[in-house]
């Protein structure tokens, strides 16, 4: 062979190779770019703000003169410390936490009803109303999609406690055999469970830039079993607006609708719900 076949042969080999690296690389970035998180996603972040709500709440227990069942009842506005936090685990999967407390007192009037002897009375009932209520949540999530948009699915667990003292008084009137009855009412009575349910989350997150997003959430706990029974859904529909590198400001408004009794007992049942919006300090990293 030639010294200039040689050489053509080597400049070809050389050529191929490097071909072969270029392509190498090429290939390397695009695997890397992939593996990148969502534009959607922080790899860490603590949002910590306040719930702003008017819960709605329904009680009901057995007294001595019978089991008394009140109306839903507005307790007014309030606001509600509220933490949440997101970590990813790789780039696809994570943790997702979040965590309120009501701690609130109450007295109104309202119209109230029980049953006596089989026969329903109904009238008016000053309430005195005590409620302490902490729910939280934690989930592993699977997050779904690349770019802007990313759908996740979580399951995990929810624990929730309760803690309920109330006294009413009042007056209630019926009919018996025709005859229109009075009564002299007076009940009180403190109720205290909590409970670990399992939990199911879906989210979707969509980036329009790096620094602004829209959220959304569904959650429910459902517990069956046990001295507790009930459920707890939630939803949520938010932005969030990043005015710095790693601090922003979110924004939602949600719902928690609230369903809590004992099992095999009708001696305290209690309804809540919470409508409002929340807003939060974010700081992601």
């Amino acid at each position: 062979m030639s010294v200039s076949s040689r050489r053509a042969l080597s400049l070809s080999q050389y050529r191929r190779s490097a071909a072969l690296l270029a392509l190498a690389a090429i290939g390397f970035a695009g695997g890397a770019a992939q593996a990148e998180p969502s534009a959607a996603l922080d790899r860490v972040s603590l949002s910590a703000g306040a719930f702003y709500t008017e819960p709605k709440i329904h009680l009901g227990a057995d007294t001595p003169q019978g089991f008394v069942s009140t109306p839903d009842q507005e307790l007014g506005h309030v606001t509600l410390p509220r933490v949440k936090a997101d970590v990813l685990l790789g780039d696809s999967q994570g943790l997702s936490f979040d965590y309120f407390r009501y701690d609130k007192s109450n007295s109104s009037t309202a119209s109230g009803s029980t049953t006596y002897e089989g026969v329903p009375y109904a009238g008016a009932v000053n309430a005195n109303l005590n409620l302490q209520l902490d729910l939280a949540q934690l989930a592993y999530k699977w997050w779904i999609g690349q770019g802007s948009d990313v759908f996740g699915i979580g399951v995990g667990a929810g624990y929730y406690r309760a803690k309920v003292d109330a006294r009413a008084t009042g007056t209630v009137s019926g009919t018996v055999a025709g005859l229109r009855q009075s009564r002299d009412f007076s009940a009180d009575g403190s109720a205290s469970e909590s409970a670990f349910a399992p939990l199911l989350e879906l989210g979707w997150r969509h980036a329009f830039t790096p620094d602004l997003r829209m959220v959304a959430d569904v959650s429910g706990v459902k517990k069956n079993g046990g001295k507790l029974s009930g459920h707890i859904y939630g939803a949520s529909v938010g932005a969030e607006w990043f005015f710095a590198k790693n601090v922003g400001l979110m924004a939602d408004y949600g719902i928690q609708r609230i369903q809590l009794s004992r099992n095999g007992t009708r001696d305290a049942d209690l309804k809540v719900r919470l409508t409002g919006p929340s807003a939060y300090l974010k700081v992601r990293f």
